[in-house]
């Protein structure tokens, strides 16, 4: 009997084990479920930050555009920058994607059969490496788009077809994650402070309007919260005030669904709300007070806020003068007047919004683009400003707009056009040329507001003549207005309105023409001939007075070559269209032999390195032979500098090498002509294409 027993628990005993075991097998052979991809998804249309994906085969394809090297801006496709980088080929397969900060100067190069674009700066990045889990990661197997996007989701045995959207987080949620935007005051020192080193006859402002590229608008993307950016801080407020009282011990009353309910019932303006929350005290739910139940139970969807001038959608900057030299008086009148500009924008959700940047020795942020969603609360902001002091530093001013001001975190919406309106007292204490330029590049329109010129006594004070000019990208007084006293600048309040609004003129921004460094490369050989050779001269013209040519807009440079190279000028030698037009006029055939390859390298060293930082390093290359020398290397380095090449072959030039120094794609950077004569037939092609790749790129 007792033998029997233990033979049964034995026997139980295998058995569970044996079970157990098979479970384990089946548990660890269990495989997470990898999503796939389409080709023409981008990293930044995806939310999660780190995800393994499968891509499809066949995403090798120039129309799944790259940006960078090593790592992407988020505007890349996903799949071709993994084929890029050569973690996967073009039969596809798994991949690991990180996403990491954005950053400047994204490196364009040619790999893996895949040419990579160059990009200024983009909001975001992301990396891509072999598709194998990290040890402690949790990966989804679902994929959360940041807007609609209908994708195909295995699930066992069965596939069917999910919409993907944004989550929408909880008011719980946004509590805990939104913080107020601070309101930065000080106090006013005009009482103590000596009065300004400028005389008040001097006395002036200057309101730039930073610009954007008509039509060309930067993705963002927006968030999915429902509570609008204007509600941020009120909501913040009432979330500490009930985690204050929880700290306290105290019943708050609030529990984990009620706030999806009662949010939705929320006021139709921050001032209501915020006379709601604050009449709020512990017991009661936190968005209770003066609603009944049944309200709580059916609730009613959030009242629309101002949407504003749907006419005049821009996001606008202004920096604000509160240098020492305006006084005290003069600053009332700059409130007075910002405040009715704001009244007379309209200012809303689906209009314009407006922040103000104050500048004197250093800028600071009064308030962004999310601050306020009306007129009249924008208004009563612009009053409680108080005056900074200090010199009146407008070149620092723009450079911290560029780097800060228009991020999504801000408020920044990406499908509107970015405007800077300066407002300057006297004349700056530093120097513009150089930060305008690189807001200009980054997609800004500025406007310059200036009130008085300096007198004739006071012109040696000014430390970059003519700053206005150099500040805007076009001189023809569109984008500067000039009031002769600060008690007559409310004159200027519609004038101003109506060009900051008028989206179609605000071409301030880089384009395609006003933002390149354009190399010449020109073949000199004997093959040529000195009548054949002033034809491509006269071509190279015709090229160079299409572009919007100055020293902070397009700039040409030229080299001849032969066996030798001769640098004819460099990008910063002519800085109008007329003295770049002389110039070519100038150079004189040198004739000798061909040795393209060495060309392209010295234009490498000695043009295009000194290009300036943004700009499109753009090489154009006219040949009428075969080299001595090879090509393929000299062109393959300097397009992974980020130049991009053109060629241009004449008679007997070889369609090979023409091929090999263009960029690709190389149908759409190389051209040829039997004859001298009809070189001029590409002008249009030339400048056309050199647009089209232009506008392909994504705008921040």
């Amino acid at each position: 009997m007792k033998a029997t027993v233990i033979a049964t628990f034995f026997g139980v005993f295998l058995t569970c084990t044996y079970t157990a075991k098979e479970a384990t097998k089946k548990t660890k052979k269990a495989k997470l479920y990898v999503p796939q991809i389409d080709c023409d998804v981008k990293a930044g249309k995806i939310i999660n930050p780190e995800f393994i994906a499968k891509c499809p085969p066949g995403c090798q394809d120039v129309k799944y555009r790259v940006y960078g090297t090593d790592i992407y801006a988020s505007f890349s496709s996903v799949c071709n920058a993994a084929i890029h980088s050569g973690i996967i080929d073009n039969t596809g397969g798994k991949i690991l994607v990180q996403k990491v900060a954005g950053h400047s100067g994204y490196r364009g190069s040619f790999s893996n059969g895949v040419r990579s674009l160059s990009l200024p700066r983009w909001r975001e990045s992301f990396l891509v490496s072999e598709g194998k889990p990290r040890k402690g990661v949790t990966y989804p197997t679902t994929l959360e788009y940041s807007s609609s996007k209908s994708t195909t989701v295995k699930s066992g045995d069965t596939v069917r077809k999910e919409n993907q959207t944004t989550p929408v987080p909880t008011p719980a949620t946004q509590m805990a994650t939104t913080t107020p935007t601070p309101m930065t005051t000080t106090t006013d020192p005009s009482t103590t402070m000596p009065q300004p080193t400028k005389t008040p006859a001097a006395t002036r402002t200057t309101a730039a309007a930073a610009k954007t590229r008509p039509g060309l608008h930067r993705v963002r993307d927006m968030g999915s919260s429902s509570v609008h950016p204007a509600y941020a801080s009120v909501v913040a407020a009432a979330a500490r005030q009930v985690q204050a009282a929880q700290g306290r011990g105290q019943n708050t009353g609030v529990q984990r669904q009620e706030p999806v309910a009662t949010f939705q019932r929320a006021a139709s303006s921050p001032a209501h709300l915020a006379m709601e929350t604050d009449s709020w005290k512990p017991g009661l739910s936190l968005f209770d007070t003066g609603f009944s139940s049944k309200e709580e139970l059916n609730p009613k969807p959030l009242e629309p806020i101002s949407q504003g001038n749907q006419n005049c959608k821009v996001d606008l900057s202004f920096l604000m003068d509160g240098s020492w030299s305006i006084g005290k008086r003069r600053f009332q009148l700059q409130k007075r007047f910002l405040g009715n500009v704001a009244q007379a924008l309209g200012i809303g959700s689906a209009g314009p919004l407006m922040g103000i940047v104050q500048y004197g020795d250093d800028p600071s942020t009064e308030f962004n683009l999310k601050t306020y969603a009306n007129s009249k609360d924008l208004r009563n902001a612009i009053e409680k400003i108080q005056q900074k002091g200090g010199l009146s530093n407008v070149g620092k001013a723009l450079s911290f707009v560029n780097k800060n001001f228009f991020l999504d975190a801000n408020g920044n919406r990406g499908g509107a056009p970015n405007v800077v309106v300066v407002m300057v007292d006297g004349w700056p204490t530093d120097r513009v040329e150089e930060a305008s330029r690189l807001a200009r590049e980054s997609g800004i329109n500025i406007f310059f507001v200036t009130v008085e010129a300096a007198a004739q006594s006071e012109k040696q004070n000014v430390i970059e003549p003519n700053f206005v000019d150099k500040a805007v990208c076009r001189t023809s007084g569109f984008y500067s207005i000039n009031v002769p006293s600060w008690f007559s600048l409310h004159k200027v309040v519609q004038p101003l309105v109506k060009r900051v609004c008028d989206t179609d003129r605000l071409a301030c921004s880089k384009t395609c023409l006003n933002s390149a460094d354009i190399g010449f490369v020109i073949d000199g050989s004997s093959s040529v001939g000195t009548g054949n050779f002033r034809t491509v001269l006269q071509f190279v013209a015709n090229i160079s007075k299409e572009f919007e040519i100055s020293g902070t807009d397009t700039r040409i440079g030229a080299v001849q070559y032969t066996y030798e190279q001769r640098l004819e000028f460099s990008f910063d030698k002519h800085s109008t269209k007329q003295d770049v037009l002389n110039a070519i006029k100038r150079i004189s055939y040198w004739s000798g032999g061909t040795s393209t390859g060495a060309a392209i390298s010295y234009a490498s060293e000695q043009l295009f390195s000194k290009s300036k930082p943004n700009k499109r390093k753009i090489m154009i290359l006219i040949t009428d032979g075969r080299s001595y020398d090879d090509v393929s290397m000299p062109a393959m380095a300097a397009h992974q500098n980020g130049v991009i090449a053109y060629s241009i072959g004449v008679a007997w030039a070889a369609p090979d090498e023409l091929e090999a120094i263009a960029s690709d794609p190389a149908k759409e950077h190389s051209f040829f002509v039997d004859e001298f004569d009809n070189l001029y037939r590409y002008v249009n092609q030339l400048i056309q294409n050199i647009c089209t790749e232009f506008n392909s790129q994504p705008r921040n």
